[in-house]
């Protein structure tokens, strides 16, 4: 009773999961073959838009920090998204600074003792985008300081970790399908060992040859 009870809804739950990460598949496939392939028809970079302005703003009171700096700064001009610290310029009081989101990135030059700032936008299209969403997470391996702060890159952080359980629990529900059907055992055992030792090839194989 337990196991047919056990069996419908994982059944259940194989499917209803399939149906809301289909579109989540869907786009790291798309955005996957984006960047495995130099393709003419998604070129995004080449084709940006690029518009720069020079804008007034205020001192940052208060900011004692050029992570705080830099977010004063931002939330003058309006501009939302993760934001990461370049290098100190050789230039007093002024602080250079980038804010990233899907589709658009901003570097910016400001100088908050002087109260001006110099902004160059950049446009993508939405082969631009999908391939950012693919890798975009708001933190830096090269600067582990860095924290998500734009609350957009939290919510999809967290629906990534969701699709990563959810895509786990329908492997093991996968397990269990072939398992309880006899007929299907030893060619889904071979299924299983070419997978497993396709994987061992790059992981290990690769992690050899470049070592």
């Amino acid at each position: 009773m337990l196991s047919n009870v056990f069996r419908t809804w994982n059944r259940k739950l194989h499917f209803y999961l399939g149906l809301y990460f289909l579109f989540f598949t869907w786009l790291f496939a798309f955005s996957g073959l984006l960047l495995n392939h130099s393709w003419k028809f998604a070129e995004f970079f080449p084709n940006r838009r690029i518009t720069t302005s020079d804008v007034v703003i205020r001192g940052t009171v208060g900011a004692t920090t050029d992570a705080a700096v830099a977010r004063n700064v931002a939330d003058q001009l309006g501009l939302s998204g993760e934001i990461s610290l370049g290098a100190r310029p050789p230039v007093p009081g002024r602080i250079d600074f980038n804010i990233s989101r899907p589709g658009k990135f901003w570097q910016v030059q400001a100088n908050p003792a002087e109260g001006h700032a110099h902004v160059v936008a950049n446009q993508y299209n939405a082969w631009g985008v999908m391939r950012t969403l693919h890798s975009f997470t708001g933190v830096s391996v090269t600067n582990p300081k860095q924290r998500r702060e734009w609350l957009a890159t939290t919510v999809w952080a967290l629906a990534m970790d969701a699709l990563a359980v959810g895509l786990i629990i329908m492997v093991f529900g996968s397990y269990y399908m072939w398992w309880v059907l006899p007929k299907k055992r030893v060619p889904g055992l071979l299924a299983l060992f070419a997978g497993c030792a396709s994987c061992l090839v790059f992981v290990a194989g690769l992690r050899w040859l470049y070592s």
